[in-house]
């Protein structure tokens, strides 16, 4: 297992790659997402978040996923329109990936693994939001009931360490 998510890597909704090495000393908001679900809304929130601490250092990955309730049916293309069109969403999002299981993705594998929930690693649901700090290593994690806006004051404080 990575020591830091750094040594990552992951595949953009575009095709192209995302090495997690161009994110060292920035914090990184990291959200498994789907379209058709309760929580999409938070989209708007997370967005806001990443506008007003993207040059402070914040960076905002959206991993979408269809593993919980098929709520994110729609190919990476429809993902990334629809996240546009309807949230404005300027922040990285990543092909569709699983978070769970033996096909989970290596960064949730990771971030499993720092941050359990309160009852075991996998994800519950959709919107579960992982922090991580400039060191590449500390890991906070978020229930998806938790609003984006309830977070703001742990990333002022890990963009201020």
């Amino acid at each position: 297992m990575e020591s830091s998510i750094y040594q990552l890597n992951a595949i953009r909704n575009d095709g192209s790659n995302c090495d997690f090495a161009q994110y060292k000393g920035k914090v990184l908001l990291i959200v498994n997402t789907a379209s058709k679900c309760g929580f999409t809304p938070q989209y708007k929130g997370l967005e806001a978040l990443y506008e007003k601490y993207k040059e402070q250092g914040l960076e905002i990955i959206g991993f979408p996923c269809d593993q919980f309730a098929h709520q994110e049916p729609g190919s990476d293309e429809e993902i990334a329109q629809f996240c546009s069109m309807n949230y404005g969403v300027t922040f990285p999002i990543m092909k569709k990936i699983e978070v769970n299981g033996p096909n989970a993705h290596p960064v949730f594998q990771w971030l499993r693994k720092r941050a359990p929930g309160a009852i075991g690693d996998s994800i519950k649901w959709n919107f579960t939001k992982f922090l991580v700090a400039k060191d590449g290593t500390s890991v906070r994690r978020y229930a998806p009931t938790v609003e984006p806006k309830q977070i703001e004051s742990d990333i002022q404080a890990a963009l201020a360490s």
